[in-house]
């Protein structure tokens, strides 16, 4: 965006530069929400629901967050090549595997989890263990960042036609799978349970903690790609209007995209749920040999009762399961468990699998290609805008560049340990920056540059003053709230040793994950990811402070001979 200017000084026109412009007012819309709608609106925002009823800074954790979508369009890619086989590779065992144990590990766990983590990542059984380079996974990473690299090869010049597919095509996805997952049989208890509160766990803190880091990852806050796309409009534009539009339409899209998800969701519960009746009126049949059809789904409960209350000895040695569809429908999860796991289980029950894991990878890519334009232009830009970079230098040469290194950055990932690191990424690189660059860039709006002077601005630009509560949300509540989300994250974390779930087919109660402690060097490598984009904004702040107090001495030496 131009340069603010102090109330008075406000020029009619601003002298124009030679940067690209987009083409229209939508075009800049539509990438502000494909930059802010994106993975997190899909696998997070309802899993939220379910369980819950500045400058170099900001380029600091647009690379860093950056690296981790890209690794999750390498893993979606991988998923999408194997979509056209026939049957899909994660609906059933492998006959045969030429390491032993393999095969035990699948049919202890299920036919999905043992494709994500052996198949797909071959993980690991600690963090510590390393492992070497998945060579599909290296393959899938480059063609991920070569996507990226073709579509910001210019910077807003090409992303800016290539938001017009990335943006429409997952809503097309959505539709397609709400009018399919709502005839699908347990539909509507899946967005019962959805929209069915709990009001009990709202006295949580960690609830309220997990909504604020939420609405920064699903707004995309404090990346700089919004700033670095307002940068390219018009020096008089309604950015207060902008603003809300990409708001309301992210939360919109949160919401609408929770239906399908939680229809089909419900379908696998309920199916699920049938199954262990199944399962269960097959054992007592066989047991007490009824007749074939004498006990069915509808009045199993009542057979069951009955026989328990009259031979209770046979009905426990037969160790029936227990069946309760509201456990089916408490087993989710969020991020790409949902994905890879969760909701991948659900499409190998659906009729045409194929076409809908297409569809759903397909989707996925899309979301995360839109919000890697953010993330690149907000790399690009400051680049560009700082002078980092001499202007002699092809924007085609500086993307290739940040795609390079960004692809070299994110190898450790495609390791046998790298589903681990990209947990520790993703925990501690993207959350706690994000709260301090947002709160400095607030305050130093409020209170150093000043509310006066910024509405003047933005009257100069729309045409309005903003009201009151813009004034008010600026000064004080944003910033208060900021401040008592980041004590209550630092307080919450403090009081816990950081752990991960490990994949370990070793571990007694497997296929449960294995909670293990980071040992001391992973936590001091946690602390650096969580620092190292926050302490750029003091660190360039005293830069400048020096430069001005050096420029000052000279400037009085000078006058002095």
């Amino acid at each position: 965006m131009p340069k603010a200017l102090p109330a008075g000084m406000l020029p009619e026109v601003l002298k124009e530069d030679d940067r690209p412009k987009w083409d229209n007012k939508f075009q800049y819309i539509l990438s502000c929400i494909g930059f802010a709608v994106g993975l997190g609106n899909v696998w997070r925002f309802p899993y939220l629901c379910q369980i819950y009823g500045g400058g170099i800074a900001s380029m600091v954790v647009s690379f860093v967050v950056g690296l981790y979508y890209n690794t999750i369009l390498c893993w979606v890619l991988w998923y999408f090549f194997n979509s056209f086989q026939d049957p899909l590779p994660w609906s059933t065992c492998p006959l045969n595997e030429n390491r032993t144990g393999l095969i035990e590990e699948c049919r202890a766990s299920t036919p999905v989890n043992y494709f994500w983590y052996r198949r797909t990542l071959n993980v690991t059984t600690d963090i510590t263990e390393s492992g070497t380079t998945q060579w599909w996974l290296v393959l899938c990473l480059a063609a991920a960042w070569a996507v990226v690299y073709l579509c910001t090869i210019r910077g807003i010049e090409t992303t800016g036609k290539a938001i017009y597919i990335t943006a429409f095509f997952p809503y097309l996805v959505l539709t397609v799978f709400l009018i399919r997952g709502l005839t699908l049989p347990g539909a509507i208890d899946g967005l019962v349970y959805l929209f069915t509160p709990n009001l009990n766990i709202l006295k949580n803190p960690r609830v309220w903690l997990d909504a604020a880091t939420q609405i920064f990852f699903s707004l995309s806050l404090a990346f700089g790609g919004l700033i670095a796309f307002a940068s390219y409009n018009p020096p008089k534009n309604d950015c207060e209007k902008d603003a809300v539009t990409v708001a309301v339409v992210n939360s919109i899209t949160s919401l609408y995209a929770s239906i399908p998800i939680f229809s089909v969701l419900g379908f696998k519960a309920t199916t699920s749920y049938w199954d262990c009746l199944d399962r269960n009126i097959l054992s007592i049949i066989n047991a007490f040999d009824l007749p074939e059809q004498s006990i069915l789904r509808d009045n199993y409960t009542t057979w069951f009762e009955y026989l328990n209350s009259e031979y209770p000895d046979k009905i426990a040695s037969l160790k029936l399961k227990r069946c309760n569809l509201q456990e089916f429908l408490d087993q989710s999860a969020s991020g790409t468990g949902l994905a890879f796991i969760v909701f991948t289980e659900a499409i190998i029950l659906m009729p045409g699998s194929q076409v809908w894991a297409i569809l759903f990878f397909v989707m996925l890519f899309s979301l995360g290609l839109s919000s890697m334009f953010g993330n690149i232009e907000g790399v690009f830009t400051p680049l560009m805008e700082l002078n980092l970079i001499p202007k002699s230098v092809p924007k085609e040469a500086i993307s290739g560049v940040i795609c390079l290194i960004s692809f070299a950055s994110a190898l450790c990932f495609t390791l046998r340990s790298g589903s681990y690191w990209l947990h520790v990424f993703d925990s501690y690189a993207g959350s706690l920056p994000l709260l301090i660059i947002a709160f400095f860039e607030v305050t130093a709006v409020a209170y150093v540059y000043g509310i006066k002077r910024f509405s003047d601005n933005i009257k100069w630009m729309t045409g309005r003053q903003p009201n009151l509560y813009w004034k008010v949300m600026w000064k004080i509540i944003s910033p208060l709230l900021m401040l008592t989300v980041f004590l209550a994250f630092v307080s919450v974390q403090v009081q816990k040793q950081p752990t991960y779930s490990a994949w370990n087919p070793e571990y007694k109660d497997f296929p449960a994950k294995e909670e293990k402690l980071y040992p001391g060097w992973v936590v001091a490598i946690c602390a650096l990811l969580a620092a190292l984009p926050s302490i750029c904004i003091p660190a360039v702040a005293l830069y400048h402070l020096i430069k001005r107090v050096v420029g000052r001495q000279k400037s009085s030496m000078d006058s002095s001979l």
